[in-house]
């Protein structure tokens, strides 16, 4: 079956995106599959340093190679890499890309990762999460390859990539989720690493707050949770949430299997990262749910690589998003003494 964004006029964008993201999955899980328990519970946190490093550097490859002139902001730099003391680290990165990318040496590699190196706004750029919940990546659970590309400001294009992320959020990883959103068009899941159709996402319709189910990040130090609990409290929602790492939550909500998840600040400083948004952001939105920060503000993705003018985000089915944004105010979450300085 044809995909159904053949005839976009970003149809070229998207099937590249897509390709690198399948790509970069297929290397992240590789790495993942390797990973010894053992080694963490010393805390190495190596293997998702190698996932890392060897995702940004196949993205930006194939992105460099049909789009050369596009920024990429992403997260990761090669300069750690390239220090002789991380030989080692190097070697292994050279392995797995080459499983991908068979030409792939140090020094290309290097430059690979450094592509994703744009930090300031452009009309036309791409912004890049390698890997999106690395905790998650460690303890074998969930994360995310997480692409989208904005023009003029406005998320146009988004991708996720899910590997251990099946058909059903509580079932078989099966070979993966990548989700795709193109702005106007819609939004679909599909495997990431196996053949199937894509199929369109739809949000959840429940309107009842009772009856609504919250997913937040794994990550205390992510979000906190004692504000989510009084939300929910306030709301009156008997469901426990469900907690899971990266913007795997995004999918979670666009298919409808939780009706909101809930980035609550933690302080009056911190700004988010595009990168760990943007992706998401339209894949909830064009499947029928609602974005915005604490305030009800759209995020904005026009001012380099942080969401200056946002705290914290929310993201619902849509139905439920003035209530949820109702309880923030009513609790006076995200207003901070320093913030009022």
């Amino acid at each position: 079956m044809p995909a159904p964004w053949n005839d976009h006029p970003l149809a070229s964008e998207i099937e590249i995106a897509a390709s690198a993201v399948r790509k970069a999955g297929a290397l992240c899980r590789a790495v993942q599959g390797g990973i010894d328990r053992g080694a963490l519970e010393k805390k190495d946190r190596s293997p998702v340093t190698v996932a890392d490093f060897g995702s940004q550097a196949v993205v930006c490859r194939l992105l460099g190679e049909k789009f050369p002139d596009d920024p990429v902001i992403g997260e990761e730099d090669s300069q750690a890499l390239r220090d002789p003391d991380n030989a080692v680290l190097m070697e292994r990165v050279v392995g797995h890309v080459r499983d991908v990318i068979p030409d792939a040496d140090a020094d290309r590699i290097c430059a690979w990762i450094d592509r994703g190196g744009a930090k300031t706004y452009s009309p036309r750029f791409w912004t890049l999460d390698p890997i999106d919940g690395t905790k998650g990546f460690l303890r074998g659970q969930q994360y995310a390859v997480a692409l989208a590309l904005i023009l003029d400001g406005r998320v146009e294009v988004a991708l996720l990539g899910c590997p251990n992320l099946g058909p059903k959020l509580d079932g078989d990883r099966a070979d993966g989720t990548l989700a795709v959103a193109v702005r106007g068009h819609g939004a679909w899941q599909m495997p990431l690493l196996g053949e199937g159709d894509a199929e369109p996402l739809r949000v959840s319709p429940q309107a009842d707050n009772t009856q609504i189910r919250f997913c937040e990040s794994v990550e205390a130090a992510h979000s906190s949770h004692g504000d989510a609990a009084r939300i929910a409290d306030r709301l009156a929602i008997a469901a426990e949430p469900a907690r899971l790492d990266s913007q795997a939550k995004y999918a979670v909500v666009a298919r409808g299997e939780a009706e909101a998840y809930l980035r609550l600040p933690r302080d009056g400083k911190y700004r988010e990262k595009i990168w760990d948004h943007a992706g998401g952001v339209l894949v909830v939105t064009e499947a029928g749910g609602r974005v915005t920060d604490i305030r009800g503000n759209d995020l904005d993705f026009s001012l380099g690589f942080r969401l200056e003018n946002n705290t914290g985000v929310i993201v619902t089915n849509g139905k439920v998003h003035e209530p949820v944004l109702k309880a923030i105010s009513d609790l006076e979450i995200g207003i901070f003494p320093a913030a009022s300085n």
